[in-house]
């Protein structure tokens, strides 16, 4: 029997455990300035090699997992309707507009004001004119399309 606490296994399951705390204080501080040098460094790694092991352990890079985080949360406050979207873009995390506008988009397959006049139709029992792709396949979670975004 080997022991557990040291060799290559052990440092494998270190290592995991370390970018768990990266992917758990994403999804805590996703509103928050987060960068992939400073996720990094908290962590003891560069970070090249934080973005390559996390993307190797749950298929995105730490950024693209912000990204879609923050979407996530965006979608919940526009199916809300009380609440603009030049809020809600500050709200879960982005200092431009334009950029959320755009991430939205290729997340979600359309703008936000769109997503959130959609959601105020769903509930007040209404169907948009022309049902755009995300009525079609909604998902709760936001799916990338087309280019990834990295950092």
């Amino acid at each position: 029997m080997s022991d557990v606490s040291s060799g290559p296994d052990a440092e494998h399951l270190r290592q995991l455990a370390r970018l768990r705390r990266v992917r758990d204080r994403i999804d805590r501080e996703y509103a928050k300035p987060l960068d992939v040098e400073a996720l990094a460094r908290d962590v003891h790694m560069s970070a090249g090699h934080l973005s390559r092991e996390f993307k190797r352990a749950y298929g995105e890079p730490p950024y693209s997992y912000l990204m879609t985080r923050r979407i996530e949360r965006a979608m919940a406050l526009l199916r809300r309707g009380d609440i603009s979207v030049t809020d809600v873009c500050f709200e879960v995390g982005f200092s431009s507009l334009g950029t959320f506008s755009t991430r939205f988009s290729e997340l979600v397959g359309i703008s936000p004001s769109a997503y959130r006049d959609e959601a105020a139709a769903e509930a007040a029992g209404q169907t948009p004119t022309e049902p755009p792709s995300c009525v079609i396949k909604k998902a709760t979670r936001p799916v990338r399309r087309g280019g990834s975004v990295t950092s």
